[in-house]
């Protein structure tokens, strides 16, 4: 029986708990029971664990505490989809419970994982029963019990596991939906899953067959991607300082770096802190660094020559001792993040995909856009990444797909120098929509405002094809079928395409339109959206109607109604 975790033992418990939800994912996706064909929770919740199964391999952790503050932030960074912000949110309290533990025997598992369980449901605004919320503060409960009965780690997990497949059992009672269709909560299972993953380890099982740990990865600055005209101060420079105080105060150091360069970053420990920044006066900042602690390694390079000898096929070369202090102080950062200096009031990041999409968000002046939405959530770290290139003082996001909002969310706060707001835009028509009432001269809050109410005047139905047999909402959907969805509601379901646009458009939302725009998919022809733009027209004699190419893909068409 396993006492106590140290933290090479956790970093291996992560990995595995990783190799098991990828290799259950399909299945767990598979208990989601509308059959949009989207990436799921099994798919997200696999993608997130892979940030922090990757993070283990970059280095060794002797202590538990270093091991779940560099997953947690890893899960934070590579969250994707609601259930995977959950999933982080689960293991960022339960990091804070062991941050200063070197091993943790049961009763220190068991606190963590109430820990855990608190930080998630904060987080969620509406708790409902019979989602991993229920089955992970079942399972936390049992921790407790067990912990005073038998203070090894391995018991402690065990039981915590058991009561926990209970309570999964349970939710197919609790949620309505889930005992129509008889079956059991995606995101409690998945969750039971990576569970499950870190007990074998513990118990020396093998990972699923084709599962291997991460080989460790160097990390470090991409300069093949600088021009000289991207350069605007010439020294790239990267310094470790070890504190006199661990509880010093470097907001003043880091006013004083951004009025001599760009592109700041500080990662900060207990221990230590490491700068980046790009400057003309290197020597500057390193001495006034030095009023904070002792200089311990530093590099200093030159990116205008950097850049030259890349373009003339040179090798730059790069000091391997530096990165890898950069991989333990940044959580595993794969390149220097660009952080734009504020050149307007407001910028604006959207999500979508397609590339159609993405040129309509372009042209109303969207500054960044990320590639996602079903099938392809985007993770918080890529969220972050193109906020911090918008140089603006307030940057705008439309998620523009509800299973995003909250990995959205984990950005405010998180933006260097900049006021994140997250606009919570569930489809891409009302994501356009919001950007029609934006105000560049007017405050936030009147801004919100105007945005919300204009996402309200907004109806999106969208047409796609069921991925899987399911009885949902009174319809019985055979795998295959062309379904709809208006307002995420489902509206009906047909074998034929042409028959399901007629009967949406006489429903009330599009003959009560005055606009009505047509987005079509990335495997549609162009012959078929001009008979979809047909059958609106007939049906819908009012309203003025746009047909446009989205290209995206999963939907064969987006149609919105105002």
């Amino acid at each position: 029986m396993i006492t106590t975790i140290d933290g090479a033992l956790f970093a291996r418990m992560i990995v595995h708990g990783s190799a098991c939800i990828s290799a259950q994912k399909q299945q767990i996706n598979e208990l989601n029971v509308f059959p949009v064909p989207d990436g799921d929770t099994g798919t997200n919740m696999s993608m997130t664990m892979s940030a922090a199964s990757e993070e283990m391999g970059k280095k060794p952790y002797a202590k538990v505490g270093d091991a779940a503050n560099a997953t947690a932030n890893a899960l934070l960074r590579g969250a994707r989809g609601n259930s995977g912000v959950i999933l982080s949110l689960l293991f960022r309290g339960f990091s804070k419970a062991v941050r200063e533990k070197d091993t943790i025997d049961g009763r220190d598992l068991a606190i963590a994982l109430d820990f855990g369980v608190a930080a998630a449901y904060k987080a969620v605004m509406k708790p409902a029963e019979g989602t991993i919320l229920t089955v992970s503060r079942l399972s936390a409960a049992a921790a407790a019990a067990a912990a005073r009965e038998d203070p090894a780690a391995e018991f402690v997990l065990e039981k915590a596991i058991a009561e926990g497949m209970v309570a999964l059992e349970h939710t197919t009672e609790q949620n309505p939906v889930l005992k129509k269709a008889g079956v059991v909560d995606s995101g409690g299972k998945g969750f039971l899953v990576i569970l499950q993953g870190m007990l074998d380890e513990m118990r020396g099982l093998p990972m699923p067959e084709g599962a291997n740990a991460p080989e460790p990865k160097k990390t470090g600055a991409d300069f093949a991607s600088l021009g000289d005209e991207d350069i605007t101060f010439t020294y790239d420079t990267v310094f470790i300082v070890r504190k006199d105080d661990p509880n010093v105060n470097l907001e003043p150091y880091r006013a004083y770096l951004n009025s001599i360069g760009d592109s700041l970053v500080i990662g900060e420990s207990d221990e230590e802190f490491k700068v980046h920044v790009h400057t003309d006066t290197p020597g500057a900042a390193l001495t006034e660094g030095q009023k904070y602690g002792t200089l311990e390694l530093a590099k200093i390079e030159n990116m205008r020559t950097q850049a030259e000898d890349l373009a003339a096929g040179k090798h730059v070369q790069s000091t391997d001792d530096l990165d890898a202090i950069e991989a333990e102080l940044e959580a595993g950062e794969a390149q220097e993040p660009i952080i734009a200096a504020p050149e307007k009031k407001y910028g604006v990041v959207a999500v979508c995909a397609g590339e159609g999409l993405a040129a309509v968000f372009k042209d109303l002046g969207v500054d960044n856009v990320i590639s996602g939405g079903q099938t392809m959530n985007p993770a918080t770290e890529d969220i972050l990444r193109q906020i911090n290139a918008t140089p603006a003082e307030i940057v705008l996001v439309l998620p523009n797909n509800k299973n995003i909002i909250m990995a959205a969310e984990q950005c405010v706060g998180l933006a260097e120098g900049k006021q994140v707001v997250v606009v919570p835009s569930k489809t891409i028509p009302q994501g356009i929509s919001t950007l029609l009432v934006m105000d560049p001269d007017a405050d936030v809050e009147t801004n919100v405002a105007a945005m919300t109410e204009a996402m309200s005047a907004v109806s999106t139905a969208e047409v796609t094809y069921a991925a899987r047999d399911s009885d949902f909402g009174g319809f019985k959907i055979k795998h295959g079928d062309h379904m709809a969805l208006l307002n995420g509601q489902l509206f009906d379901t047909q074998k034929n395409q042409d028959k399901l646009l007629k009967k949406l458009a006489k429903e009330d939302t599009f003959q009560n339109a005055e606009f009505i725009n047509i987005y079509y998919g990335e495997d549609v022809k162009e012959s078929d959206a001009e008979k979809t733009l047909k059958i609106f027209s007939e049906a819908c004699p009012k309203a003025e109607i746009t047909l446009l190419s989205g290209g995206q893909p999963v939907y064969y068409y987006m149609i919105s109604a105002e």
